[in-house]
């Protein structure tokens, strides 16, 4: 099994041991079997995340009125059905126009919420650590060799439903294996809430937040500087949210 590389040398630049070291963790879990798509489905997942920006009926739906047209069959690198692929696609490419019209529908389709919810960490994930290398201006990391195995299809007990679209797990119901499943100390956001019907995601998310951004605990934390101080961060971070059309 080939070791995940991560090559950062064409940027020029030098770049943190914490972010190197969640750049592989983040490879590294998408190459192995999740709660409900093997590591095969999973990197076909990410591999569609990154196919979404250049897609060409991904591109002419995001300048139409509406994201249900014009109809069409998406430019697509994976053997992934169809039905996936459209969801991948709109999920990185459109995610401002999603309504929960549009999720009972994938719902009604075919998509368990377990699914979906391992579906979106992958292709959100892969749209952070893209964007990280187009920042520093280098190619994307190159996918790595899948893992062989089949799906966990492990669910947490306790999910609560009608908080969000998802049934999620709140800090106060999270018990056995989940039991520390979020930071102490601090508030939970709902972005990791919503992921918690695949507890993993839940986990690398707060790998990823706390070298890119800060540890979840530390976010009520109004004094928490890196490089730049707290207010120059939260500025950075909305200009980007805005120029997103981040629904927050």
């Amino acid at each position: 099994m080939s070791e995940v590389v991560i090559d950062y040398s064409a940027a020029g630049v030098a770049v943190r041991d914490d972010l190197r070291e969640t750049h592989r963790a983040m490879l590294e879990y998408f190459r192995r079997p999740g709660c409900w798509f093997t590591g095969a489905e999973r990197l076909a997942l990410a591999a569609e995340s990154r196919n979404a920006v250049d897609c060409a009926l991904c591109r002419e739906r995001k300048a139409g009125l509406s994201p249900e047209h014009p109809q069409g069959i998406h430019d697509r690198v994976s053997e992934l059905p169809e039905a996936v692929v459209e969801i991948a696609h709109r999920i990185r490419l459109d995610p401002q126009r999603l309504s929960r019209e549009w999720f009972d529908r994938v719902l009604a389709g075919g998509m368990s919420e377990g699914e979906y919810v391992e579906l979106v960490g992958i292709v959100t994930f892969t749209a952070g650590i893209d964007s990280f290398c187009r920042a520093l201006g280098i190619a994307p990391f190159d996918l790595p060799e899948a893992v062989d195995g089949e799906p966990s299809r492990y669910t947490p007990e306790n999910l609560r439903s009608g908080i969000a679209w998802v049934s999620l797990l709140a800090p106060e119901d999270t018990t056995g294996a989940e039991a520390d499943l979020y930071e102490t100390g601090g508030m939970v956001p709902n972005i990791a809430r919503a992921l918690s019907r695949v507890p993993d995601h839940v986990r690398l998310l707060q790998l990823e937040s706390t070298s890119h951004y800060m540890s979840m605990a530390e976010i009520a934390d109004p004094s928490i500087r890196r490089s730049i101080d707290r207010l120059q961060i939260e500025l950075v971070a909305a200009r980007v949210s805005a120029m997103n059309e981040c629904f927050y």
